[in-house]
């Protein structure tokens, strides 16, 4: 797969310390202009459960623009032209993506390990591209105050990677932040999310748009022979739920769900069945140092509200690539280069938390009082939906690669 395993060292142009949306998409299209690139990934697959699984509008723009979009769509998925959930009682249409002025008009609903091997794949066949799975990072290298390489263990055993820039691609638990010693400020979240698998039966409804929710802090994703199902629970309360016993989560989630207790006795008989996403809204105050640079995930983590991590993910990979691609292959790469980078995300991402907190917040609020009349005009109003569309599907700011 890689001739790295085999030597004492190796060296490449841009080492990549991730293999999710943002590290993949970042690797591809920074090789593509020419770059040499190595993507180290920890894992020896791409196969785990309860990723984020949306493709936005804003991305499958880019795909198109790649000259794939075709043969991606090719690939099992579902399409919501519109997101629903539960206001006032009622279900109503939160977004609607059909007036986009994108190429795709609908979010595409896809197993995160469906697009990163695609990705992957269109990746590793250009000369300029290694991969380099089973590959945790222990440290950086640091020399004269600049970060130079990043020390890896892999099933071979140790390696050093020496590279012109790191990029942390890797997730809110990142490594490469922490051993960067970057500095976080995080904004709490009051909830967290239970994920669970509960098999389709053909009695069950076909919604084309693969997706409803939220109602009452439940969502369900259809992923074709079982359902994904997120149910919302306050941040911290999941080894009380524990102790209080499975058939407890069972009854509160039967009480909100399509599903009856029976039923869900059947698909979720353990915990181990049971998997606990920690929600958490942080960044990070600065995304770079010399030699360094985070994105995605590793310089901002989302709340899962709006699916709109792995959007911002790639917008973050596609203004990375065309920021610092003439650098690195002109060797003129500078730490000045990197805040640019912060400088053009900043916006969308702040922008992006402030409205996840505030929507957070409000939903933990009870209601003392009735709707003001400001309120009721604005639910009545037909623009709302395709502005949150726009939000949703497209962002605050909207990249476009420059091949």
């Amino acid at each position: 797969m890689t001739s790295y395993v085999a030597a004492t060292g190796a060296t490449t142009t841009c080492c990549i310390v991730g293999g999710g949306p943002a590290g993949l998409m970042l690797g591809y299209l920074l090789a593509l202009k020419g770059v040499r690139v190595t993507v180290l990934e920890k894992h020896d697959d791409f196969l785990r459960d309860f990723r984020g699984d949306t493709i936005h509008p804003s991305t499958l723009e880019i795909i198109w623009q790649l000259g794939f979009l075709d043969e991606f769509l090719k690939l099992p998925h579902q399409r919501a032209e519109k997101l629903y959930g539960e206001i006032a009682g009622k279900e109503s249409t939160i977004a609607d993506f059909t007036r986009l002025p994108t190429q795709c008009k609908f979010i595409a609903f896809m197993p995160q390990w469906d697009f990163l091997n695609f990705i992957s794949a269109k990746a590793r066949q250009l000369p300029n591209f290694t991969l380099l799975q089973n590959a945790c990072v222990d440290d950086l290298i640091e020399r004269e105050g600049k970060i130079t390489g990043v020390k890896v263990t892999t099933l071979e055993g140790k390696l050093e990677i020496n590279a012109t820039l790191v990029v942390g691609c890797d997730g809110r638990r990142s490594v490469v932040r922490e051993k960067a010693a970057l500095e976080v400020m995080n904004f709490g979240a009051p909830r967290d999310v239970l994920w669970l698998r509960v098999a389709k039966l053909d009695s069950d409804p076909q919604w084309s748009t693969g997706h409803r929710g939220p109602r009452k802090g439940f969502i369900m994703i259809d992923r074709g022979d079982y359902w994904q199902c997120g149910y919302s629970i306050p941040k911290g309360s999941f080894d009380d739920l524990q102790r209080q016993g499975l058939p407890i989560l069972i009854a509160s989630v039967a009480e909100i769900s399509p599903f009856d207790s029976a039923r869900l006795d059947k698909d979720i008989s353990d915990w181990s069945q049971v998997k606990l996403l920690q929600i958490r809204i942080d960044r990070l105050k600065q995304w770079a140092k010399p030699g360094l640079l985070c994105i995605g995930d590793s310089a901002h983590a989302m709340s899962p509200i709006g699916g709109v991590g792995v959007n911002l993910a790639i917008q973050d990979a596609v203004a990375t690539a065309n920021i610092v691609a003439p650098k690195l292959l002109a060797g003129t790469l500078t730490l000045s280069d990197l805040k640019r980078v912060q400088r053009r995300r900043t916006f969308p991402t702040w922008a992006t938390q402030s409205l996840q907190i505030m929507i957070s917040k409000a939903g933990q609020k009870p209601r003392r009082k009735a709707p003001s009349g400001m309120e009721l005009w604005l639910r009545q109003r037909a623009f709302i939906p395709f502005l949150f569309g726009r939000l949703i599907g497209i962002g605050f700011f909207k990249e476009k690669f420059k091949i």
